[in-house]
């Protein structure tokens, strides 16, 4: 599945906005869901851990491990490893991310999800992965736009 935008900030912001954890829990889950904690250890191998929060009040961490970083333009992770290259027990997504400079100062960002099984991707689609990812995407903006 894909999520492309165009973004209104630098791809530097954008990253940022990605990468460093006080910035990633002002805008990762859709409202009205929150994220209150996160943990990113942004490197190739390095382990990530951020906890969204539901409405109802419940906790839903997701933990995985960076596979490729390219500052400012390119992050790859997956949840396949829960952390220092430990399998986890269910492997649900690969995501690469792109941030392209465009020439009038803003961001072509691409969001792209592999996942390990069809079903898989058929229970991301109807979890709502273009909406939630979407809202996501307009919150990410509004974060790194006043950066």
């Amino acid at each position: 599945m894909v999520l492309a935008r165009r973004i209104n900030a630098l791809p530097a912001a954008v990253y940022r906005a990605w990468t460093e954890p006080a910035l990633l829990t002002r805008w990762f889950a859709p409202l009205p869901y929150t994220t209150p904690h996160a943990e990113l250890d942004v490197r190739p191998g390095g382990s990530s851990l951020v906890v969204m929060r539901g409405p109802d009040g419940v906790d839903m961490p997701n933990r995985g491990v960076y596979l490729e970083v390219v500052p400012n333009q390119r992050l790859v992770f997956t949840d396949a490893f829960s952390s220092a290259w430990e399998p986890s027990a269910k492997p649900f997504m690969i995501v690469t991310l792109t941030f392209e400079a465009e020439a009038d100062g803003m961001t072509r960002y691409t969001a792209r999800v592999m996942h390990w099984t069809a079903e898989d991707c058929a229970a991301h689609e109807a979890m709502g992965f273009h909406q939630g990812w979407g809202i996501c995407a307009d919150q990410l903006e509004a974060v790194a736009a006043a950066l």
